[in-house]
């Protein structure tokens, strides 16, 4: 945020942010789910009747209600890290941002120019914030394994498994970090340089719907394909049993070894048409809320 942006209210930033992840965990949940379960397969998908049975796993042959109501796993998780995650991320970032503009504005701008300044200011603060997100990493985990190995909770509930597992909870911890540092500068930069260089705006909070749903495009994808090859090897760190855990660098090797580099790259596809709208959707809803509740609040 520079100088000439708005500053929006905690509260508001906690309403707008937490909002955008309700909506956003009602409309995508069983997309998310079909994604995590596509990046977590390591097998060659060459056939729709393969493919099948990579989402609805061993409810492929059932009837459509039966096999859709599959992809539910984990809501409860979901929606905990989600709200949460989002109110961190969204609610979190302009915080960073506002000390970067009070502490390092004239770096910034000395190094980079008053407007490329700004935005990388924002994409920092994007950055940093997402490094942080690994607080939440228990739930993400939960979430993940509900969707793609519900057999490792063996009849286990949550405080159980918090009981029995432990620190084991925050395994993949490293290589969320390395996720998040880069794909969170990406989302909040792409968004920023949008607005900056397309839209030409002078206070980011004051963009319309449409603007801060184009931006937020930019934003999202470039996230999603930078961090593509670290979320692959994260999701396989946390969808494991309990007690079978393999290492991230021991992933990679067999990856390179039995799949090849292109497996870095499994889901990306799919991830672009429904992890990306998910992201625009939330990213730009949280934008367009936050200024809005503070509006309502003063």
């Amino acid at each position: 945020m520079s100088q000439n942006d708005k500053k929006q209210s905690g509260t508001a930033r906690l309403l707008g942010s937490a909002s955008a992840g309700i909506c956003e965990i009602a409309v995508f949940h069983p997309v998310d789910t079909i994604s995590k379960r596509l990046m977590s397969n390591s097998t060659r998908v060459t056939s729709l009747v393969e493919l099948n049975k990579v989402i609805f796993k061993q409810h492929a042959s059932d009837a459509l209600g039966k096999r859709l109501s599959t992809l539910f796993p984990g809501l409860g998780y979901a929606a905990c890290y989600k709200i949460l995650q989002r109110v961190y991320k969204y609610g979190g970032q302009p915080f960073a941002n506002e000390f970067l503009t009070k502490n390092f504005k004239n770096f910034y701008d000395d190094h980079f120019g008053a407007k490329t300044g700004k935005a990388l200011m924002s994409a920092t603060a994007g950055s940093i914030i997402g490094i942080g997100e690994i607080v939440l990493l228990p739930l993400d985990v939960l979430k993940i394994k509900r969707q793609t190995n519900p057999e490792s909770f063996k009849g286990r509930g949550f405080i159980q498994i918090l009981k029995d597992e432990g620190f084991g909870l925050y395994r993949g911890w490293g290589w969320t970090a390395a996720r998040n540092a880069p794909g969170s500068f990406c989302l909040f930069g792409g968004n920023a340089f949008a607005k900056e260089y397309i839209f030409k705006l002078k206070d980011y909070s004051q963009a319309t719907w449409t603007q801060n749903f184009i931006c937020s495009i930019f934003g999202a994808s470039a996230s999603l394909i930078v961090s593509a090859p670290l979320d692959v090897i994260k999701t396989r760190v946390q969808n494991r049993n309990f007690d079978n855990p393999m290492s991230g660098l021991s992933i990679l090797k067999n990856m390179v070894k039995n799949e090849g580099l292109t497996s870095f790259f499994k889901g990306l596809t799919p991830k672009l048409l429904t992890t990306g709208p998910k992201l625009v959707f939330s990213f730009a809803l949280a934008q367009s809320l936050i200024p809005t509740f503070d509006k309502l609040l003063n």
